[in-house]
């Protein structure tokens, strides 16, 4: 059976600062990206046990801590892969094919910001701000993720996404959600998510 593993990032701890302090991007990735590995992996070696000896009477609770815990592995593989330093290109505006995608589904880049920052700050409790590639409608959407699975459209594959969970900007910013907002546009990697951009219209492009 596969085994979820933590990604390295493609950066040091503090490279991200003073966005991100070094500290909290070492909590952040060794310690609760690990967490959400280590409980995807259990949950898939208990589901395999309860098939195995047909006792499947939890397999509701092991079904929710799979997508819990995958969910957060997927997210924060995604997360640490939307940032990058300025040295390596972070900040700045989105150029190219993403750009002209934000300009025709948002009306401008200073739009699209404004939107996905009150999608971020208006998260109640612990979520994401997602921009994704709807592949039926075709069209770049801003969501709002709750928890690390829930109330996302089916379908929908994330291109660019904040982490709103407090354990990602509390020992920084505290309770002030707009200036973790603000700071992380300095750091937001756009090639990469251009990159996604592409590879989920090739990935979608006629299948629906």
């Amino acid at each position: 059976m596969a085994k979820y593993t933590l990604p390295e990032l493609p950066y040091d701890y503090s490279a991200l600062e003073p966005s991100i302090s070094g500290k909290i991007m070492e909590l952040h990735h060794s310690k609760h990206h690990q967490a959400y590995v280590t409980g995807a992996n259990t949950a898939l070696e208990q589901l395999a046990e309860a098939r195995e000896t047909g006792n499947l009477a939890n397999v509701n609770k092991l079904e929710k801590d799979l997508a819990f815990n995958l969910g957060g592995h997927v997210n924060h593989s995604i997360f640490w892969t939307n940032l990058a330093p300025a040295s390596q290109g972070g900040g700045g505006e989105p150029e190219g094919e993403l750009r002209a995608a934000i300009d025709e589904f948002f009306g401008g880049f200073d739009k699209f910001q404004a939107h996905f920052t009150a999608a971020a700050t208006g998260i109640q409790g612990s979520g994401w701000a997602v921009l994704s590639w709807d592949p039926i409608g075709q069209q770049l959407i801003i969501q709002q993720l709750f928890d690390q699975q829930s109330n996302t459209a089916q379908g929908t594959i994330p291109i660019f996404q904040l982490d709103m969970w407090e354990h990602a900007f509390y020992l920084d910013y505290l309770n002030v959600k707009a200036d973790y907002v603000k700071a992380a546009w300095n750091i937001a990697n756009w090639q990469n998510v251009a990159q996604r951009l592409d590879a989920a219209r090739d990935k979608t492009a006629g299948l629906l």
